[in-house]
């Protein structure tokens, strides 16, 4: 049963009526962020119930050490974790000596807003004390886009009714804990408790990877507009709060305005973390809230301005892509190179790491058209910084020669993955680093990429699949053993079609752009020549390999075979399943799933959207066909790329139903798991479902080209894209199609098969 509470909105996720069933999947779902931290939606104040704590800080992270039962040569050491930050949120709130308690207290009324074009947080809600007492609180939360290491909330007590004797204590806490770990380390070592007034600053670092922090907060406590006096105060190892009571009177309000947040040592020198959370408290107070929120509010005004996807006549399509469009904003904002995109942003904790193939293979399109060309190129150049390390996880494996293997999952290049198949047998995501490469010089044409870092990592990626790759005797080809595609319900298989062409593809993309840069930068040529130790021969062998490699296919059915021995499964098609037993990795044995014919996501299908100009629509239809039925669509990633073929194939009924669900994933809990993060990577799918596979962009002769096709259940929709300097807004109705320019240079580009100048 998918969760159905979040209030259709055009611009805001609102949920009416408090239920405690609701609490983890809201802390998901309600999360800010600023690239720079994030928070979980959790209450201020005190919450007996079953709640999930995060606070997050970007680029800083534990590696816990593997708990495995068997050894296994070259296995990951640890599993990378992102961290629960220290707690700067916490406000006591204490009524008549008991502490208020959502979980256990009487609610009246419940209603909380995030607001997705300012990127504020609210919550409102009444209770009924145990001493009849009727109370009003209203809070209100942003993580500023104006200075990103500081958060603001306002927090404040209205007794309606009665009376009441009030207690605020806002604090902060460096006790915390992650949900799950190996061995139940610490996390945290705290150095240091600093009190100034009411402001407080907690240094700690992080365990093994010395992650210096300080955590700070400072807070001011009125009574209808009267400051009290507020004094913080150590609390234990961990703790610095400072509180004020007051006794209320019907109409009297009391409020807690407090700043706080994290200052980090990959932004400041260890010995001014507190110095420089310091000026972040004087230049908050200086400006007060109200001027704090209006910059944030002008930030993401910015924001929209280049990134909104407007659509007319479905308002919980409208909904989805816009709360699909602010996470993404939230979790990375593409000035930091250090920095990726976790699988799960600052929502939750799951998947360990900070970067996976998703990076590459479906938000590199997003940020390219809504960001500046820098920001594409931060995310390349982050994998160019780790090149090094990924030569490293290479060689663990046996590979030689500058061979390299970028990790399934990492924080700093090396490999953090604990699962083997994943870790060891996944390798097409090799292919997506260097598809990225290619994809961003397609799109922004800058050809200064590739000779000043992108060739390294592909030869690097070139020389692992020439060696990865085995020449069988008895075909008479190229074959790649013991791999894991894109569909992990299939692992260990022989001559995974996709992972078998992208690597053929990898080969020859590599040495044509050694060939090119040879050429036309000599001088780069020569220094990465003598830096790889590159040779003629080695090329040869690259095209060699790619030339002989070998692909499964039925000639009697006319499509390539997901891998070998695929077709020796039952294959009975999903709809045939009892909904009993999905998702089926809830359900069903590993054992089961591996002999069955389930797909979790594109596989085959993959490869006909990366490389869709190799094949042409007959195919592409008779892989559809084929693949599509058999497909769970249990991974995230999975809707958005079936959504953009079938829009392609003008099957627009199954295009809009696979957008509604990659887009409404985590809103409607399709795989019930929203309670533990959303699943920020595949976000960026749903804006590639509306741009790519309703709007039909593609870069076509060197310029773009689109061919819109529209929803039945749309009257309307539009977005804009940033291509090559020039700001286009792109308008689709039932009347037809209008580009516009809004900034930069002329363009030609194609609108449905016609040369256009705009």
């Amino acid at each position: 049963m998918n969760i159905n509470y979040i209030k259709p909105d055009p611009w805001s996720l609102i949920e009416e009526g408090f239920d405690p069933k609701n609490v983890e999947a809201s802390e998901s779902l309600f999360s800010l962020g600023n690239g720079a931290m994030g928070q979980r939606a959790n209450f201020e104040e005190h919450y007996s119930g079953p709640s999930f704590q995060g606070s997050y800080i970007a680029g800083v992270y534990y590696p816990d050490k593997t708990r495995v039962g068997w050894w296994k040569n070259g296995y990951p050491e640890y599993f990378a974790k992102v961290l629960n930050a220290p707690n700067w949120i916490g406000i006591e709130v204490i009524i008549d000596q008991a502490p208020l308690d959502l979980y256990t207290a009487e609610v009246l009324s419940f209603r909380r807003e995030l607001n997705m074009k300012n990127g504020v947080y609210t919550r409102n809600f009444q209770v009924k004390t145990p001493g009849g007492a009727l109370i009003s609180i209203c809070s209100e939360r942003f993580l500023s886009f104006d200075c990103p290491e500081l958060g603001a909330i306002k927090y404040s007590v209205e007794l309606i009714s009665g009376s009441a004797q009030v207690t605020l204590a806002p604090y902060i806490d460096a006790g915390v804990k992650n949900r799950d770990s190996n061995w139940d380390d610490p996390f945290w070592a705290v150095t240091e408790l600093q009190c100034q007034g009411s402001a407080g600053f907690i240094q700690a670092h992080t365990m093994k990877t010395e992650f210096a922090t300080c955590t700070y907060m400072e807070a001011k406590v009125l009574v209808d507009g009267q400051e009290m006096d507020l004094q913080a105060k150590k609390v234990g190892d961990f703790r610095i709060k400072a509180e004020a009571s007051a006794a209320l009177k019907p109409g009297q309000q009391m409020e807690v305005i407090k700043y706080g947040g994290y200052t980090v040592d990959l932004y400041h020198p260890k010995e001014t973390l507190i110095q420089a959370a310091k000026e972040h408290l004087e230049m908050a107070h200086a400006n007060g809230f109200e001027v704090l929120r209006m910059a944030h509010e002008k930030a993401w005004a910015d924001i929209w301005q280049s990134a909104d996807i407007a659509i007319h006549g479905d308002v919980p399509a409208q909904q989805a892509i816009r709360f699909n469009i602010f996470q993404l904003n939230q979790t990375y904002s593409g000035q930091d190179a250090r920095l990726n995109i976790g699988p799960k942003g600052f929502t939750g904790e799951k998947y360990g790491g900070s970067t996976y193939w998703d990076t590459e293979a479906y938000c590199l399109p997003f940020y390219m058209a809504t960001k500046n060309q820098k920001v594409a190129r931060n995310l390349l150049t982050y994998r160019f910084k780790q090149l090094n390390r990924a030569i490293e996880n290479a060689q663990k494996l046996g590979f030689h020669s500058g061979a390299a293997l970028y990790p399934m999952v990492t924080m700093n290049g090396e490999e953090c993955h604990n699962e083997w198949e994943i870790t060891f047998e996944e390798i097409h995501r090799n292919g997506a680093i260097a598809f990225a490469i290619y994809n961003y010089e397609r799109y922004t044409q800058d050809l200064t990429y590739v000779p000043e870092m992108g060739l390294e990592v592909l030869i690097g990626i070139a020389r692992f699949w020439a060696q990865r790759a085995t020449l069988s005797p008895a075909k008479g080809a190229y074959v790649i053993l013991g791999v894991t595609g894109p569909n992990e319900y299939e692992n260990n298989v022989n001559n995974n079609w996709y992972t078998n062409y992208i690597a053929q593809w990898c080969l020859n993309y590599a040495a044509s752009m050694v060939e090119r840069t040879q050429n036309d930068s000599s001088k780069d040529y020569k220094r990465i020549e003598k830096k790889t130790q590159l040779n003629p021969e080695e090329l040869a062998q690259w095209k060699a390999i790619a030339a002989a490699m070998y692909f499964p296919k039925s000639e009697k059915l006319g499509v390539y075979l997901q891998q070998d021995g695929f077709l020796d499964k039952e294959m009975t098609p999903v709809d045939q399943l009892s909904a009993s037993e999905r998702p089926i990795n809830q359900h069903w044995s590993w054992d089961r799933i591996l002999r069955s014919p389930y797909i979790k996501q594109a596989d085959v299908l993959q490869g006909f959207y990366f490389f869709e100009d190799q094949f042409d629509q007959k195919s592409l239809e008779r892989h559809f066909d084929f693949y599509e039925p058999l497909t769970v669509h249990e991974s995230s990633l999975s809707p958005c790329v079936h959504s953009i073929l079938a829009a392609k194939l003008d099957r627009m009924d199954q295009a809009y139903e696979f957008y509604l669900r990659t887009a409404r994933l985590d809103l409607d809990d399709y795989n019930h798991e929203v309670h533990e993060g959303c699943h920020i990577t595949s976000m960026a799918g749903t804006w590639m479902s509306i741009v790519e596979g309703f709007g039909g962009m593609r870069v076509k002769e060197n310029t773009l080209s689109f061919d819109p096709k529209m929803p039945e259940a749309w009257t309307g929709f539009s977005f804009k894209v940033n291509f090559r300097g020039s700001v286009l807004m792109v308008s689709v109705s039932s009347e037809g199609t209008q580009i516009k320019r809004e900034s930069g240079p002329e363009l030609d580009l194609w609108l449905s098969g016609q040369m256009l100048r705009v």
